[in-house]
């Protein structure tokens, strides 16, 4: 039997055995696979677990140049004298191989955090709570993790492996291949509904911040709309309208740390600048290059990386309060080392959602990672109305439009409104990770990549004749080729 290895896993399971016999010394106590997992105390602290490699999920510097860099909303800052990061550059310019680094890590760090919800889901049923209702919350926030998780996988990579058990063995870290895109999004929606159905519209105290029905219906929601069953969106994204959500007065708070786990925010990436192990660190990441000093306060370099774009930058409307809430511009006389500042009258600009200075530590940041907003919820429910023609969409775009400061729309033909509410969906969530699938979902992927990066290569002068050259086989990433190579599957078409 030609039998394939699904290589982290099976890594996980030979170093955990590798050891065996080396001393013959008996701990007084030890958790492992065989003795955990027996009570509702170890449970949650493996739930617990599962959302800390989510956090990990969105400090590393490998997620979101696929999910936001790729796209035109950002690009990165070129240093001649530091090339340490080409593999993350190429992604934006779309000139990677299946052996770039960070589409291998983006693969494996998925793949991990569903190994660990699959350990749970399977053992949770037989043991014994003091409160059912709990279990059967903690068992639907792992369902929605996994369901999160394998949404990003078959968006960015079409069939993937569809691993649903624990593996509990060499011999069960065997796959039989890659699975349908129709059966990966046959089990999202198997997680996302059960989740649905067990998850409570709201948490208190410590459970601040993990999933709820409210996160569940959106991302059901918007699993459906990028299978472009827009009558199944409008009937998960209404449920999440009369669960209280609201629109904060002040944009920008969103974003601020003193106004976390606010009534916008319906799931969120938590994190704690207090703990070493718990900050965010986004703006170090992103801040220019030469910032660091006078915007951190600390020496250095930052990443220079999901640094706006002038078509980003020009999106906004005269008079859209989102603008400066979202881009701020660092002025600086080294600046004029960096061909990027010239399209900024000597700027470089950044992301100012994740700056909120001081900063105690270098490195530790406090800002949350907003993944659903409400506002989102309201300009997905407005596009799912517009396509069915079924509904009014425009009190839902008309209310994100009016707390950013502009008139409201009215009278636009269907054509029109999808157009508007692409734009508005572009602005009012940019830089948290949702423009690649949006491109992805409107079919506009091609079209518009296109337009950018010749607008990007008149611009700077760096880049070759060979970038941006936007093919339809690379609207999915490549198979990493470590896969190729131990596990024999085909190669996405066209790598």
């Amino acid at each position: 039997m030609n039998k394939k290895i699904y290589p982290m896993l099976l890594l996980t399971l030979f170093t955990l055995g590798s050891c065996h016999n080396m001393l013959d010394v008996e701990p007084h106590t030890f958790s492992s696979g065989v003795n955990y997992y027996q009570n509702e105390g170890q449970f949650l602290r493996a739930v617990n677990g599962a959302y800390g490699s989510l956090q990990e999920l969105y400090t590393a510097d490998y997620f979101w140049p696929m999910t936001e860099m790729v796209a035109d909303n950002t690009n990165y800052q070129f240093d001649a004298s530091d090339r340490g990061a080409q593999q993350r550059e190429e992604i934006d310019e779309f000139l990677i191989t299946s052996t770039n680094n960070y589409v291998n890590n983006t693969w494996n760090m998925l793949y991990r955090n569903i190994m660990q919800a699959n350990v749970i889901i399977d053992r949770i049923d037989p043991v014994e709570f003091s409160d059912e209702a709990v279990k059967a919350r903690l068992k639907g926030e792992v369902q929605f993790l996994r369901a999160f998780q394998y949404f990003h996988l078959v968006r960015l990579f079409g069939p993937v492996p569809l691993v649903v058990n624990e593996v509990e063995n060499p011999e069960g870290a065997f796959t039989e291949g890659r699975a349908s895109v129709e059966a990966v999004y046959e089990q999202i929606l198997a997680d996302v509904n059960a989740a649905v159905a067990s998850l409570p519209e709201s948490h208190s105290g410590a459970d601040i911040g993990r999933a709820t029905k409210g996160a569940a219906l959106t991302l059901l929601g918007e699993v459906h709309m990028t299978l472009h069953n827009f009558d199944e969106a409008a009937d998960a994204l209404e449920q999440v309208v009369v669960l209280g959500y609201d629109l904060l007065p002040n944009y920008a708070h969103n974003f601020d740390p003193a106004f976390k786990n606010n009534a916008e925010s319906v799931f969120s990436i938590q994190f704690d600048a207090g703990l070493q192990t718990e900050s965010s660190n986004f703006i170090f990441m992103f801040g220019p290059r030469n910032a660091k000093d006078e915007l951190i306060g600390f020496p250095g370099n930052l990443g220079g990386s999901n640094i706006p774009t002038p078509s980003i930058y020009r999106a906004y409307e005269e008079g859209d309060v989102r603008r400066d809430a979202s881009i701020t511009m660092f002025s600086d006389a080294s600046n004029a080392d960096f061909e990027e500042s010239k399209a900024f009258d000597g700027d470089i600009p950044f992301i100012g959602k994740y700056y909120h200075p001081p900063f105690l530590e270098d490195g530790r940041a406090d800002e949350n990672w907003p993944v659903y907003r409400y506002s989102y919820v309201l300009l997905m429910l407005a596009e799912a109305l517009n396509e069915t023609q079924t509904g009014d969409p425009y009190p839902h775009i008309n209310a994100v439009r009016e707390r950013a400061g502009l008139d409201p729309l009215s009278g636009l033909s269907q054509g029109a409104f999808r157009e508007a509410v692409a734009h508005e969906q572009r602005v009012e969530v940019a830089f948290e990770n949702h423009r690649w699938y949006q491109l992805l979902r409107t079919g506009k992927a091609v079209e518009v990549m296109a337009e950018h990066g010749k607008e990007e290569k008149e611009r700077l002068n760096r880049l070759s004749s060979a970038s941006y050259n936007i093919q339809p086989h690379k609207l999915l990433f490549p198979i990493p080729a470590r896969e190729i190579r131990l596990n024999g599957f085909e190669q996405n078409p066209g790598w």
